[in-house]
């Protein structure tokens, strides 16, 4: 019986192990034959050839309606790897197209490497050699017949009417890896906006692939469209934008800003649109396409100026004396001073041993003439009074937290959210900052430089517009944004959102009034105008080589219509570069033109040079 039993218990193990290898084989041949792509692609590849329409692109005005940016017509080689099989005369091939025999076996290498092309496919096209022009296309195309295996695929590049505004367009190249691997819309060889507006509005710009489906014969010979064309999908053209950028304002920003490292940012303070973003060193975007792209951008990014960054939003400097205007405005609406509490100033501000130097000016001074001649010994004591008040505040911990608040409601320490990838929040220091600092020792004379836009404050010529912007509306400010329109979407409400400050409404009262009065007899004279009222605010930010110098302002004061921020890195006092600069700015935008006599001073500026020609930064 136990020779039976161990009997039928073995033909149940063999039956077992007989059916588990059955199951096996099932399974292998059904992910093979059904799950794999690769018996799919190779049948379908046999009998159809699927060919991507690309859309064309959104094009890009400017407010006014001047074109920008638009497509024009260039040619992709495309290789599908199981046809070509080394059939091809390699040599009249790179003949046909210019190029080497080693450049075409090193490619084609690449585009077998998966760590390279990682959507590689021996079934489906391959991107080869991209953006032809029409006559290397012409050249071609009399031979393909030749290359069995190699197709054209039609596309579009983006060209450049004018040669400005480069950090604001951005450009387009080739998809990489990881631009596949987060989004599957991308294939090898597509095309993606890298920077500026290209990148941060792709999704609008790029629309839809569409797809046609052409029919072989058993010798792969195109027989026409399958099924009359009843599966093939029309690719649907990216969305048009216009942008809120004034392209002649744009170019007399860059004009005055040659030779020059520096910023220029204009808003309109009503809806938040950006008017110009000028970026000093800047580059020619025209520059930034086809195959050419790669070399030059090699070439900028090892420049020691660093034309690529748009220091508009990625510069963070010292704002100097325009923060004065943000610390009368926190000082009078915590009560800390009213507005003819008047400070004394003996070429400075003098306490306990503790020295911040002042331009001579009449003294004692109140808040508007403090503004008006830009006194660092007004808003030293502001600050000290409101760091060292027991009464209102509990600690120096506390005090400065709140001051913080009012400078975050201003629109520091964060970003702003303008509509441009690559954007810097700047520092705003607070009570937490400074006690690492100090390790917890600390008092209002430690910090005494943040007053007057110096020390630990640091913003970006952006924050620095949109303070003015700020105050120009008295007390609000939108999200700055440089697209007006998207085509057929409504825009953002991210930037129809109105945001409101801390600082109370009256304060901005007195603060216009103090920026009034620097034009007409205060530091910014050199803006002053007959026929339209200009509110002004210089700053002189001091720096390990010449001091840098900074202006903002708006006009007109009671109707404005652009607020401005110049920058320019080591120019000196703030009426040397940055209010003449400005003022032609909101001559230009408010006018419409420049009248004789400023466009000699326009180009006066423009043919001075700072930093360029000396040692590398």
């Amino acid at each position: 019986m136990e020779k039976e039993y161990g009997l039928e218990y073995r033909k149940f193990v063999i039956a077992g192990v007989a059916i588990f290898i059955v199951i096996v084989y099932i399974i292998r041949l059904f992910t093979l034959q059904i799950m794999s792509e690769d018996y799919k692609k190779n049948a379908d590849s046999n009998a159809f050839l699927k060919k991507v329409e690309y859309p064309a692109r959104g094009v890009i005005s400017d407010r006014n309606g001047n074109l920008l940016v638009y497509n024009q017509n260039a040619y992709d080689i495309m290789v599908v790897m199981n046809e070509e099989k080394g059939r091809i005369d390699t040599l009249e091939f790179c003949k046909a197209l210019g190029i080497t025999k080693e450049y075409y076996a090193k490619r084609m290498e690449e585009i077998k490497d998966r760590s390279k092309n990682p959507g590689y496919s021996r079934f489906t096209q391959q991107l080869f050699m991209s953006q032809l022009t029409e006559k290397e296309f012409s050249v071609f195309q009399e031979k393909m017949y030749r290359f069995p295996g190699f197709y054209v695929q039609r596309r579009s590049v983006r060209q450049y009417t004018m040669s400005y505004a480069a950090h604001v367009l951005g450009d387009v190249a080739e998809v990489s890896p990881s631009d596949i691997e987060n989004d599957d819309y991308y294939q090898p060889g597509d095309y993606i906006g890298k920077l500026g507006i290209e990148k941060y509005y792709e999704k609008d710009l790029r629309g839809e692939k569409g797809v046609q489906i052409l029919l072989r014969d058993a010798r792969g010979r195109i027989q026409g469209s399958y099924m009359n064309g009843q599966l093939d999908r029309k690719p649907k053209a990216g969305r048009d934008l216009t942008l809120s950028i004034d392209i002649k304002l744009q170019a007399l920003g860059e004009r005055l800003l040659e030779g020059k490292i520096g910023s220029i940012v204009a808003i309109e303070p009503s809806t938040g649109e950006v008017l110009c973003m000028v970026s000093s060193p800047s580059y020619d975007p025209k520059l930034m396409t086809g195959r050419q792209r790669s070399k030059v951008q090699t070439q900028y990014m090892n420049h020691p100026w660093r034309p690529l960054l748009n220091r508009s939003i990625m510069g963070v400097y010292p704002p100097g004396s325009t923060f004065k205007t943000t610390q009368g405005l926190t000082f009078l609406s915590e009560g800390i001073i009213t507005p003819s509490t008047s400070f004394a100033c003996h070429h400075g501000f003098y306490c306990k041993g503790l020295h911040v130097g002042c331009h001579g000016h009449a003294s004692p001074v109140s808040l508007v003439p403090a503004t008006g001649t830009s006194c660092n010994a007004f808003f030293c004591w502001g600050l000290y009074y409101m760091l060292g008040n027991r009464k209102k505040y509990k600690s120096v911990q506390e005090a400065m937290d709140i001051w913080r608040d009012y400078m975050v409601s201003m629109g520091f320490g964060y970003k702003l959210g303008i509509d441009l990838p690559g954007e810097k929040r700047g520092l705003i220091p607070n009570s937490k900052y400074y006690d690492k600092a100090y390790k917890g020792s600390w008092n209002g004379l430690t910090v005494i430089s943040i007053a007057i836009g110096q020390g630990e404050v640091l913003l970006t010529p952006l924050q620095i517009a949109n303070l003015c912007a700020t105050i120009a509306n008295r007390g609000y400010y939108y999200t700055p944004h440089v697209v007006r329109k998207v085509q057929g979407k409504p825009l953002d409400n991210t930037f129809r959102e109105k945001h409101v400050t801390k600082a109370q409404r009256h304060a901005y009262d007195y603060i216009v009034a103090g920026m009034r009065r620097a034009v007409t007899s205060g530091t910014c004279k050199g803006a002053e105008r007959a026929d339209y009222e200009v509110c002004g605010k210089t700053g002189t930010a001091q720096n390990h080589g010449h001091d840098h110098s900074i202006f903002m302002g708006f006009a007109p004061m009671d109707n404005p219509r652009i607020a401005i921020s110049v920058y320019v890195e080591n120019g000196g006092f703030g009426a040397d570069y940055g209010v003449p600069i400005g003022a032609l700015m909101m001559e230009q935008y408010i006018k419409g033109k420049l009248s004789p006599d400023s466009e000699k001073r326009a180009t006066d500026f423009q043919h001075r040079r700072i930093g360029y020609g000396t040692a590398d930064r």
